[in-house]
């Protein structure tokens, strides 16, 4: 939807019907006694006017978490059809790809359709169209210094990325035209104008998993043809948006806007590197010491585990309207079992995917993928680490101090990268998702303890959390995943297990509704 205020009036007549009384183009006209309804008819216009009175806003975060949702069932549902097409060395040529792009984005666009683009979009509201040229500008030449290191010596390179010439090239390319889609749809979010962005959102998400159907059956080299599917309609559909961009800002050089997004995202390399390090690295060191197969099965499998990470994003994102409002009220006690509340419904939702990660591998990825199972536990459980890690940092953001998150980003980081280049070598690919829990505990403990020094520092009491409970919660859910994992020989037990848990929650469910219900009222003010 368009708002039209302030805006100049349409060419055309458009009719728009408030109550009894019809305006063309904003203009008043005459007066018009609406029809008897029928009872259907009645609803239909209760509903519409419903939605009209919807606030833009609403709207637009509405249909952009809902395009986000659809994405993501797209890539689960159509998982279990690629792990069968393809054999587990041709899977790891996926992963390692999407691993290695995930690391040169930071280094061929600096993150800059995130960080400083919000920012920006304010500052230069006069401009956008030119500071999004410019940001393209600054991806182009790095893009092209990266060529140019690059190509002369591609076949040393290609050692490291373990990928031949032309996919690396196209990786290039198709880093360019997402950030490009990034940059457009960026801006259409400030306007909000959402339509246009959810259309071709769920076009490239629908158009994708055809194409790369199509050429995986066509093509011996599975891997690869499930790559070139994925770019390929990236790379049309950004490339449209790159050249428009451009030629809408006019220009790809303004000293101003470089400078802006230089200095404001050259700061931030650091936590953006850590964060993909973090994330990105077990997968690329598992195909250098153990194998690119063993790098597909552990990929697949940690990609299940964290199913629910959006689910933990809904979670925060609800909550921390809630979180500051006490905290600028100085009722931060009030969080503390409001916190544990959601933590505990947290590692109830992770302990549901944990016991039954045997049935999830196998309907999802099939028989070849089950030695992963043991891998799904401990990464699972690392999301609870990280909601924790999320709510110390939400404070930390609320004082506005991020140099604290930066350097306990960079902290799990070379943990995990010390610890990974240890453990692989001596338990093989299943100690990278133990590497990966005991990263999230440092992570989560470095960000409490910078919360304490930001709280002691402005003088204020440490009395948001239940440190205890949650500590308490953390030893329970570890129990749980224990417990778990020793009955995966037993299917029946698991289900015996699960029909309990439900039967307690249910019993306790006006507690669980209360604080459901009190997250809710406080977000809707």
């Amino acid at each position: 939807m368009i708002d039209l205020t302030g805006s100049k009036p349409f060419p055309v007549f458009t009719s728009i019907y408030h109550n009894d009384i019809i305006y063309v183009s904003g203009t008043f006209l005459f007066v018009w006694k609406r029809p008897v309804l029928n009872e259907s008819g009645a609803c239909m216009g209760k509903l519409t006017d419903k939605y009209r009175n919807i606030p833009v806003t609403v709207k637009v975060s509405s249909a952009y978490v809902l395009c986000s949702v659809l994405q993501r069932c797209l890539l689960f549902l159509t998982m279990p059809l690629f792990t069968r097409l393809l054999t587990t060395e041709q899977y790891g040529q996926v992963i390692i790809y999407s691993s290695w792009q995930g690391l040169l984005q930071i280094f061929l666009t600096l993150n800059l359709a995130y960080g400083s683009f919000s920012p920006a979009m304010v500052k230069f509201e006069s401009d956008r169209d030119g500071y999004i040229a410019s940001v393209e500008g600054i991806c182009l030449l790095l893009s092209g210094f990266f060529l140019l290191i690059y190509l002369p010596f591609a076949s040393l390179w290609n050692q490291l990325f373990e990928l031949p010439t032309s996919i690396m090239c196209l990786m290039v390319a198709e880093t360019l035209s997402v950030t490009a889609l990034l940059l457009w749809s960026g801006k259409k979010r400030f306007e909000f104008k959402y339509i246009s962005v959810v259309l071709v959102t769920l076009a490239i998400a629908v158009a994708t998993p055809l194409l790369q159907y199509v050429l995986v059956i066509t093509n011996e080299e599975k891997g690869y043809a499930r790559i070139w599917g994925m770019a390929i309609v990236n790379i049309v559909a950004g490339g449209v948006f790159f050249v428009l961009n451009i030629i809408r800002g006019k220009t790809v050089f303004r000293r101003q806007y470089w400078k802006y997004a230089l200095g404001f995202n050259i700061p931030l390399l650091a936590y953006y590197l850590s964060q993909m390090v973090f994330n990105q690295s077990d997968r690329i060191m598992i195909s250098h010491m153990v194998g690119m197969d063993k790098s597909a099965v552990y990929g697949v499998a940690y990609n299940l585990a964290v199913v629910l990470t959006f689910v933990l994003d809904a979670i925060n994102n609800a909550y921390i309207p809630w979180l500051y409002e006490k905290l600028g009220k100085g009722q931060e006690k009030e969080n503390r079992s409001v916190s544990l509340g959601i933590a505990a419904l947290m590692a109830l939702l992770l302990s549901g995917v944990i016991w039954f990660a045997p049935e999830i591998v196998l309907v999802m990825a099939g028989e070849k993928y089950l030695e992963a199972v043991y891998v799904v536990p401990p990464v699972a459980l690392s999301l609870l680490l990280l909601f924790y890690s999320q709510l110390f940092a939400n404070v930390e953001f609320y004082y506005e101090e991020k140099r604290s998150l930066v350097w306990a980003s960079l902290g799990a980081a070379v943990t995990n990268l010390i610890l990974n280049w240890i453990f692989i070598r001596l338990y093989g690919y299943v100690a990278a998702a133990y590497t990966t829990l005991f990263s999230y505990l440092v992570f989560a403990l470095c960000n409490c303890l910078a919360m304490k020094r930001i709280l002691k520092r402005r003088g204020l009491q440490d009395q948001g959390y239940n440190y205890r409970g949650m500590i308490m919660l953390f030893i329970a859910a570890c129990g749980l995943t224990a417990a778990g994992a020793a009955l995966y020989g037993s299917l029946p037990a698991r289900i015996i297990a699960a029909v309990l848990t439900l039967g307690v929650l249910f019993l306790q469910r006006g507690k669980i509704l209360t604080l459901i219900r009190t997250i809710r009222r406080k977000d809707d003010q």
